[in-house]
């Protein structure tokens, strides 16, 4: 990391006396060094560095070298179209750990043709390839997946049992995948589309709540692409516990583009995806390749961002929804810490001196009594209860202890809010499955209808009516003059066309049924729904959710992953970052040493 630090400095040196190293007099005709004139170059800069000659001089020539290999590398793609790429390999693949390593291949050959020459040169039976902190698809050509001349291309290994366990159907296609990131998933695939129709003891189901636990109300295709980001992001934690950096991050990358598929509304109200953004950087600095400079940058500027939205400006919104801040502090201190060390490998040294007295700061505040973390414990609360209480109080051990036993009573009221409240749906959903509707009907019009059995009530009898409607009379029903008039109300074109289908065309139904669902006709709504054809509760429609015994073991295999407490998140011990701290203030000073 040193040398890096050093590098970057030198760089903005040359850049500002716009010297070229890889042009005479500092590079012969032969592209070796033009000895005399590097050297007084290492000479005038030592000084400014504060750093011996020979060091300086080792650096402008690594600099060199790697400015006259690009040279060479950039004529070579213009007279050939054969690209040079930087492969960042795993540590135990490389024989010098600070020799780069490269590999020239045309851009138009598939991901598939690159990974077997990487996996044949290098000694490694499996990888999976990241580039700008995107898994990278087997089945598709380099250029079209973003990789260019002199990109940096990240190398994970996978292991034999990992690329082995492919799901069979899908094994052509994503062949880069192992069955963990497969398997999960297909499990949360399976919990996104479940709608608690049927009783959540024995087919369980995901709700996403707010800080204070409480239910949110998302759009469907928004749901389930946040469960599925969600259940990335936690299986991606888990290994990140067990030290499994590689395959976490597969997992975590595999999160990021869910969340993509967020809306930025949704994104800015929950702080999900800012820890996502941080615990990605945070593989990176475990892998060791913070030459994913620019990627690491952007995650950390995003997380920063999404921070300030999420808790506003000096933390009042969360002040407001939590009563304190304490516990949410240990992501600001990995947040700077790890915006020390961007600053570092980037030459600038200030900055990163400033992020880390930020982080010492707070490290000193949010660092344990050991003595308080025991009498807490000795009260019967857990490691956790007491390091997130004693955060949240600042230290005060009698505060500390009222906070977590206040809190205990908080989540066993939310517990039988939540239990109450299931019960009520469950009872609701069996109402209406006796009035003739299909459960998953009941379940989804229960959704739209905000839990209001009248209203849902309407919402499938109207649908079932408007779809007969519909059916009879669908040209006239979209008649432009009915179109517009929903328009001018303010309506979305494709809703007001969907509920003038399930109206059968009339304008002052449609607009109710609009009224009703918030602007918004679900797809679940264009069908009919589905009619039991006895009273019996024995002969009503299945629920479409799977309940086969290998998704049962899949749903449960992933649901391991969730952690029941949910501020786990913030349950950071602080002993890696007070390895990182001290690894920082060891560069830091060893620089100011120099100078």
């Amino acid at each position: 990391m040193a040398e890096q630090n050093t590098e970057a400095k030198l760089k903005n040196l040359l850049k500002q006396e716009k010297i070229y190293l890889w042009n005479p007099p500092y590079t012969d005709d032969d592209n070796q060094p033009g000895q005399q004139h590097m050297q007084e170059l290492a000479n005038r800069y030592a000084p400014l560095l504060g750093l011996l000659a020979p060091e300086v001089s080792v650096a402008l020539e690594s600099i060199r070298v790697l400015a006259v290999k690009r040279g060479k590398g950039n004529k070579m793609f213009r007279e050939t179209n054969m690209a040079t790429l930087e492969l960042l390999l795993p540590r135990d693949s490389k024989k010098d750990p600070k020799a780069k390593t490269y590999l020239e291949t045309r851009l138009d050959v598939s991901l598939q043709q690159l990974m077997d020459r990487i996996a044949e040169e290098f000694g490694l039976k499996h990888v999976k390839l990241i580039l700008n902190g995107k898994t990278l698809s087997a089945d598709q050509p380099l250029d079209q997946q973003g990789v260019k001349n002199h990109s940096k291309v990240m190398v994970l290994k996978v292991s034999d049992a990992e690329w082995k366990q492919q799901l069979t159907e899908d094994e052509e296609k994503k062949k880069n995948q192992n069955e963990s990131i497969q398997r999960t998933q297909k499990g949360f695939q399976i919990l996104s589309e479940r709608d608690g129709s049927e009783d959540p003891d024995a087919t369980p189901f995901l709700e996403i709540g707010d800080q204070k636990g409480n239910p949110l109300n998302i759009p469907h295709k928004e749901k389930k692409a946040l469960i599925l980001a969600m259940g990335f992001h936690e299986k991606g934690r888990s290994l990140m516990k067990k030290k499994q950096y590689e395959n976490a991050l597969c997992h975590l990358l595999q999160a990021d583009q869910q969340f993509s598929q967020c809306g930025s509304t949704l994104l800015s109200s929950v702080d999900n995806f800012a820890v996502l953004q941080l615990d990605i950087v945070w593989c990176y600095r475990a892998l060791e390749a913070l030459s994913c400079l620019e990627d690491g940058r952007s995650r950390l500027q995003r997380a920063e961002e999404c921070f300030l939205k999420c808790y506003g400006e000096h933390q009042q919104r969360l002040l407001r929804i939590k009563g304190n801040t304490g516990r949410e502090d240990v992501l600001f201190l990995r947040l700077y810490l790890l915006q020390s060390l961007m600053f570092y490998i980037e030459g600038d040294d200030r900055q990163a001196r400033a992020q880390l007295s930020r982080v010492e700061s707070l490290y000193s505040r949010l660092v344990l009594d050991s003595e308080k973390m025991a009498q807490l414990m000795s009260l019967g609360f857990t490691d956790r209860e007491a390091r997130l209480g004693l955060r949240a109080c600042q230290g005060d051990l009698q505060e500390a202890a009222i906070h977590i036993s206040n809190r205990r009573q908080e989540q066993e009221d939310l517990k039988q809010r939540e239990r109450q409240r299931r019960r009520t749906r469950m009872e609701a959903i069996s109402t209406l499955s006796e009035l003739g509707f299909s459960r998953r009907d009941a379940a989804r019009a229960l959704h739209h209808a905000n839990g209001d059995v009248d209203k849902a009530y309407g919402i499938l009898h109207d649908s079932s009516q408007a779809a007969q409607a519909s059916n009879n009379n669908s040209e006239s029903a979209l008649s432009p003059d009915k179109v517009q008039q929903l328009l001018y109300l303010g309506f979305e074109r494709d809703s007001s066309e969907a509920a003038l289908r399930l109206t059968g065309g009339d304008v002052q139904s449609a607009t109710q049924l609009l009224l009703d669902n918030q602007g918004f006709v679900s797809a679940e709504l264009l069908s009919p729904p589905s009619t039991s054809s006895s009273s019996s509760p024995s002969s009503e429609e299945p629920s479409t959710s799977s309940t086969s015994p290998e998704d049962t073991e899949l749903v449960n295999e992933v649901l391991e992953d969730i952690s029941h407490h949910e501020e786990d998140y913030l349950d950071l011990t602080l002993e890696e970052e007070s390895e990182l701290i001290a690894a920082m203030k060891t560069y830091l000073s060893r620089e100011s040493t120099l100078s």
